[in-house]
C-alpha cells in the first residue's frame, strides 16, 4: 500500500475506534435519521439517489427534510436552502435537490445544528434525510444506506486513490446499493440494484458536451450510448462554478467543431446560472436513479426504523 493511503487509513481506523468506543461523542436529534452516503470520493450518484430516494418516501406520504453539508459555499454557517438562491450560497448539489425535490434542505457544516434548525422550523416533517454523511458520525443515524460503485472494490484509499474508507467499513450500513448487473459483492449486507437513466430533450445529435463532475467518463459514456455524437468533450474541476473564460471557451470549440450546441448536466447547469443565456442551443441531461424492487426495499427500511426508534409512516 502507498505510504500516504496507509498512514490515511490509520486515521480513520482510529478514528471509527474511537466512535465505535463511544470516546467520540454521537449527537441524536428528535427525529429518525436516514443517511445517504458512500465510500469514495464523487461520482456514486448520490445527490440523484437522494432525490429519487426522497420522492419514494414522500409518495407514501413521508414529510421529510434534507440535511446536507453544502459542499463549496461561501459559509458553513447553517441555513435553509431558498430554492432561487445561487450554489455560492448555498451549494450546487443541496440547490438542485431543493428545486427537484420540493422538500425543505437545510445546509451546514455541522448537520446536527442543520437537524436542530430542520426541527423548528420545519414541524411538518418526521424523518431527516442525511445526504452525503457515511463518514459524518458525529450525528446519530437510524438506516444507513451506501452506494457503492463498480470499481470501489479495486480502488486503493486516499490519497493513492479514491476510498474515504476501506471497503470493511460498509459494515456500518445497513443498505447497500450497487448498480445494476453489478459484479460486485458484499457478504451479509442487504444489496439493493440501481439503474441510470440520462435523459436528453431536444433532438440535437452532434454536440459539445462539458461537465463539472468527479467522474466525467461516466456522463460521456452515458450520452454516447443514448446514441448523441460527441464532437468534444471538455471537462471542469468537480463543482466548478462558471466564468465567462469558460463561456468563450465553449463557444469556440462549439464554432471549430461545427456542433449544434452544448449538452450539459444539472449540477453544471446550476453553476452556469445567469451565464447559459450565452450559450445558444445548450440542453441540459438528467440522471435519473432507478430502484429495483422500490417498493420492498422502502418497506424493508420502514419496518426497520420501526423497530429500532418506533417510527411509523402515515400512510
Amino acid at each position: 500500500m502507498n505510504p500516504a493511503s496507509a498512514l490515511f487509513g490509520g486515521i480513520v481506523r482510529l478514528r471509527n475506534a474511537l466512535y465505535d468506543r463511544g470516546i467520540l461523542g454521537v449527537h441524536k436529534l428528535a427525529r429518525p435519521v436516514i443517511s445517504v452516503g458512500n465510500i469514495s470520493v464523487g461520482g456514486s450518484g448520490k445527490t440523484p439517489f437522494v432525490i429519487s430516494f426522497g420522492h419514494l418516501l414522500m409518495e407514501r406520504g413521508i414529510k421529510l427534510d434534507i440535511l446536507s453539508r453544502g459542499y463549496g459555499r461561501e459559509s458553513k454557517a447553517v441555513a435553509i436552502v431558498d430554492p432561487n438562491g445561487s450554489p455560492d450560497q448555498f451549494g450546487d448539489e443541496p440547490l438542485l435537490i431543493a428545486r427537484k425535490l420540493g422538500a425543505p434542505v437545510i445546509v451546514g457544516a455541522d448537520r446536527y445544528k442543520a437537524g436542530l434548525l430542520a426541527e423548528q422550523k420545519f414541524p411538518q416533517s418526521t424523518l431527516h434525510l442525511l445526504d452525503d454523511a457515511f463518514q459524518h458520525r458525529r450525528l446519530h443515524r437510524d438506516f444507513d444506506i451506501v452506494l457503492v460503485g463498480e470499481e470501489d472494490a479495486r480502488e486503493s484509499l486516499l490519497p493513492a486513490g479514491r476510498l474515504r474508507e476501506p471497503v470493511s467499513a460498509l459494515t456500518r450500513a445497513d443498505a447497500v446499493v450497487l448498480p445494476s448487473a453489478s459484479t460486485v459483492t458484499i457478504p451479509g449486507k442487504t444489496a439493493w440494484q440501481m439503474r441510470r437513466n440520462i435523459q436528453v430533450e431536444g433532438s440535437m445529435n452532434r454536440v459539445v458536451a462539458f461537465c463539472g463532475l468527479a467522474r466525467p467518463a461516466q456522463f460521456f459514456a452515458a450520452l454516447k450510448d443514448s446514441g448523441i455524437q460527441l464532437l468534444e468533450t471538455i471537462i471542469f474541476p468537480d463543482h466548478h462554478r462558471y466564468r465567462q473564460s469558460d463561456v468563450q471557451r465553449l463557444l469556440e470549440s462549439r464554432k471549430r467543431t461545427e456542433a449544434q450546441g452544448f449538452i450539459t448536466t444539472e449540477k453544471d447547469a446550476i453553476n452556469l446560472g445567469a451565464l447559459s443565456k450565452q450559450l445558444p442551443g445548450c440542453e441540459t441531461a438528467i440522471l435519473q436513479l432507478e430502484l429495483e424492487n422500490a417498493t420492498e426495499a422502502v418497506a424493508a427500511l420502514l419496518r426497520t426504523l420501526e423497530q429500532r426508534c418506533g417510527f411509523r409512516a402515515s400512510s
